[in-house]
């Protein structure tokens, strides 16, 4: 989809946003010199921390590491998507978003959202002429005003319930077919997708409907059936009940992940409105993102059995480089025999909120899962704890958190910290650690001047900071440089000189697709030299020279190597005594 916005559009779009008025309609905003600060919105804190910079069109939070332009912004706090965003922000601005011919009337958002809607309500109609699924909703410990609040339906039994109501046209009929509503057959024909099931509508940040989840009432399979991916609906992105959940809480202190709809529902029957659930698949990074920007407490409630412990792990897995200071993963296991639904339908409210209570810490799941790999009783054992424990540390984000980790798997290995850590011998990024007499890391210095990977990641922050600064740069002189990094230097310096007016948010738009995008959004959120004589081009074009000369020396290296082993040709000498 977002090849059908031509460049040049979304280019001028960021160039006209006003980046400070988009944040500012959604977060409160003071002023601070050239910059305004707020209280970051995807993270609780007292002091802000979060700055939108409007020279430079971009935000950044120095809490929690949040940045981007005014559609990233969007994506974000709005839960949208990137053409949602763009179509958003051009909305903003009274200007319309151009098509390419593809953008067939079956895949327009608004006629897909309203055809959602429609089905959503046709369905909560069809349940109250249903005494068979009133009956299995009843059983299932679901009142009215909780099968209301979530808009719970019934499809009826039968194939063409929704496509003979909603599916009229050849036009209609691929608006069905895109939303996954109906299902299309080898002899080119249609059925519905959900028959004779309890619907649960799934809705995204703004309660608009983009999916459906159904649960049979029998023994029929699946048990659990949902929506297929669309362009509105994407599994390892949503969670069932988020919208439900900020509707009812106006701060959300946790939430608590769940397995299934009943689970979330019947959580929310019982007071406990914090209860979110995937859709049937693993806890994915896009899910951990949108809980932490939310709150810092996340509790994963699985069965006791080894799939909910397995689904545990893999939360686990993925949890880990979101990992920082203030930030609580738990986990709960329940009893065999028992998910959330019935324990809470069982128990009742109060045990169930024990049990999160009571939950095993990240750290704790993590030791004790790898120390039943092993046989702790042995040096053999515990060293093989270490090994196992070592992929996983190294995906923590350097801080507080995994030297806390560090010490207690320290504790269960019997080492101390200090040896442990120089046993894993990696950092948070999985780089081995060169130790300097002094102590100090390789690369933590400021910059270092010799041509290596740290001068081209200073020169591309400086550009990314001072876009017009590279404008009268000789890129020239880096071509056939090898050094990490140079080609997109080279590639960042060309789209400048040949958009001298692009923002870094402009900039930063024009490669979000590509696979430096992120890299280049962190660069862009970097802290940058304030004094009042720093000159960005002279800075550029130091750097330039730099990793022009260390260019000509490894050709130098080269040719005199070569020159020893097979001799020059003429053209080579001569080259060398130009080097020289």
């Amino acid at each position: 989809m977002a090849g059908l916005i031509p460049q040049d559009f979304i280019d001028d779009l960021i160039a006209r946003a006003d980046i400070v008025e988009v944040v500012g309609r959604r977060v409160q905003l003071k002023k601070a010199g050239r910059e305004f600060k707020a209280c970051c919105p995807f993270h609780d804190e007292k002091t802000p921390s979060f700055t939108v910079v409007p020279s430079k069109g971009f935000y950044h939070c120095f809490g929690c590491g949040a940045h981007g332009t005014a559609i990233g912004f969007l994506m974000e706090y709005d839960h949208m998507s990137f053409v949602e965003a763009v179509e958003s922000l051009a909305s903003m601005m009274g200007v319309e978003v151009p098509r390419g011919d593809s953008d067939r009337p079956a895949r327009r958002y608004d006629e897909l959202f309203s055809l959602l809607d429609s089905v959503a309500r046709h369905w909560q109609a069809s349940l109250k002429d249903a005494p068979r699924a009133i009956e299995y909703v009843k059983q299932r410990g679901i009142d009215g005003s909780t099968a209301k609040r979530f808009g719970i339906g019934y499809a009826p039994d039968g194939w063409s319930n929704v496509l003979d109501k909603f599916g009229k046209s050849p036009e209609a009929v691929e608006r069905l077919l895109a939303t996954g509503l109906i299902i299309r057959k080898d002899n080119g024909q249609h059925y519905d997708r959900f028959r004779d099931r309890i619907i649960f509508p799934i809705r995204d940040a703004r309660g608009r409907t983009i999916g459906f989840g159904g649960r049979t009432m029998g023994d029929g399979e699946p048990k659990y059936l949902n929506s297929p991916e669309t362009v509105l609906f994407h599994k390892g992105r949503e969670l069932y009940g988020l919208y439900e959940a900020r509707q009812a809480l106006r701060h959300i202190e946790q939430l608590v992940v769940v397995e299934g709809y009943m689970d979330a529902v019947a959580l929310a029957r019982h007071g406990i409105d914090f209860a979110v659930a995937t859709l049937g698949t693993a806890t994915t990074s896009e899910h951990l993102n949108r809980l932490f920007r939310l709150t810092d407490n996340v509790c994963f409630a699985f069965d006791g059995d080894r799939a909910g412990r397995k689904a545990a792990w893999r939360a686990l897995e993925n949890a880990l480089p979101l990992i920082r200071e203030g930030r609580q993963i738990r986990f709960v296991f329940l009893p065999e025999g028992h998910d959330p639904d019935s324990y809470v339908n069982e128990l009742g409210t109060d045990a169930f909120l024990e049990a999160l209570d009571n939950g095993l810490a990240l750290s704790e799941f993590m030791i004790e899962e790898l120390a039943g790999q092993v046989d702790m009783a042995t040096v053999d054992g515990r060293a093989r704890l270490a090994e196992l424990a070592r992929p996983l540390v190294n995906r923590i984000p350097t801080g507080v958190y995994r030297e806390l980790l560090l010490d207690s798997l320290a504790e269960a290995v019997g080492l101390t910290a200090a040896k442990l850590e120089q046993m894993l011998g990696t950092d948070a990024s999985g780089e081995r650690r060169v130790k300097f007499p002094s102590g100090r890391r390789a690369g933590t210095g400021r910059r270092r001047r010799t041509g290596q990977p740290s001068v081209v990641r200073h020169a591309i922050t400086v550009l990314l900071n001072h876009p017009q600064a590279g404008i009268k740069l000789d890129v020239e002189q880096i071509a056939g440089v090898q050094r990490p990094g140079v080609d997109l230097l080279h590639a960042l310096i060309e789209t400048v000189q040949e958009e001298p007016n692009i923002t870094t948010a402009g900039i930063l738009e024009r490669w979000r697709h590509r696979e430096n995008g992120p890299h280049l959004m962190k660069l862009a959120a970097s802290e940058m030299p304030v004094e009042e004589d720093f000159d960005a081009a002279a800075e550029l074009a130091d750097c330039l020279q730099q990793l022009a000369l260390a260019g000509r020396k490894e050709r130098v290296e080269f040719l005199i190597e070569k020159q020893r082993v097979s001799g020059l040709s003429d053209d080579e000498k001569s080259e060398l005594r130009q080097l020289y």
